[in-house]
């Protein structure tokens, strides 16, 4: 393909969910041709072969974190630029590498303790205090996010995890419980910008917010707290599209407890009034320093 027909854009994805055919309408929106790029399909060279018939930049979409990951790795060793990056996508998709570095560059976290075997596993659970939560350290939509009340409880939790076969489950991640209001706060900062910001609820049926497991949105005003630890958040994680979820302690205080490097926003954009899909595509496609001029065209 010659380089004059090189496509600007290409959405990797494994998984064709709202989000990215909203991506792609507000490429087309915007008379931009992009690549669809099933990341199932993906054979690659990992020497110097030449990449000039691939799109100049993808934004990854992938569901699973390995999966986008290592794409993303393989793209910019052949000098495509990825959204986001395989640095990011590595810290965010990393439960106990993200609270490291929040930990590391001051932004406040629960307390959180890792353990790597059954009997440490109780010592830092009791470390943090019941009640808590135990997380595996990769995985979304709140999968096996348990709540830890008492000894019993952790005890069963922590056997049960030692009988899989699965390394990863004899990492364990403890984190606080956050006595917090029957909500946490979804933003969404792209680039240096809170381009949305949500209360989620959980459903009846659940204590986890997620929408994906039938949590609802509502507006969340940015208030110059949750501005300020948004974007600490994300200059910590580094630059890209995030989703950072936060929780209010009592005292008001605000406590990010995860950040998501593909970021769902179906439920955020149900309760924002412009596309966030549209302000993605405008970071994604600009030179990082015309977002402002472009988006008064068009924000559809």
């Amino acid at each position: 393909m010659a380089e004059e027909k090189r496509k600007a854009i290409g959405i990797l994805f494994d998984r064709v969910r709202w989000e990215e055919k909203e991506l792609g309408r507000q490429l087309e929106i915007r008379g931009l041709s992009y690549d669809m790029i099933d990341a199932k399909s993906q054979v690659l060279p990992l020497d110097d072969s030449e990449f000039s018939s691939r799109p100049m930049k993808v934004l990854g979409r992938c569901v699973s974190f390995y999966r986008g990951l290592n794409l993303a790795s393989v793209y910019e060793a052949h000098g495509i630029e990825t959204i986001n990056s395989s640095k990011v996508l590595d810290v965010c998709g990393n439960k106990l590498l993200t609270s490291q570095l929040l930990a590391k560059k001051g932004v406040p976290t629960p307390k959180t303790m890792v353990a790597f075997s059954a009997d440490s596993a109780m010592e830092a659970i009791e470390e943090v205090g019941f009640p808590c939560v135990m997380k595996p350290i990769v995985g979304s939509w709140g999968r096996q996010v348990v709540p830890i009340r008492d000894r019993e409880t952790a005890e069963a939790m922590i056997e049960m995890r030692e009988q899989q076969s699965d390394s990863m489950q004899t990492i364990f991640y403890i984190q606080e419980m956050i006595q917090r209001p029957p909500r946490d706060i979804r933003c969404i900062a792209v680039g240096e910008e809170i381009v949305a910001a949500v209360y989620r609820y959980a459903s009846p049926e659940s204590w986890k917010t997620n929408v994906a497991l039938g949590g609802h949105s509502e507006p969340c005003k940015v208030t110059p707290e949750l501005e300020e630890t948004v974007l600490k958040t994300a200059r910590a994680i580094g630059a890209g599209i995030l989703g950072v979820d936060l929780m209010e302690r009592p005292s008001s205080e605000l406590v990010v407890h995860e950040v998501n490097g593909t970021v769902e926003f179906r439920g955020a954009q149900s309760a924002t009034d412009y596309s966030i899909a549209g302000r993605i595509v405008d970071y994604v496609v600009s030179d990082r320093s015309s977002v402002e001029e472009r988006r008064q065209v068009v924000d559809i």
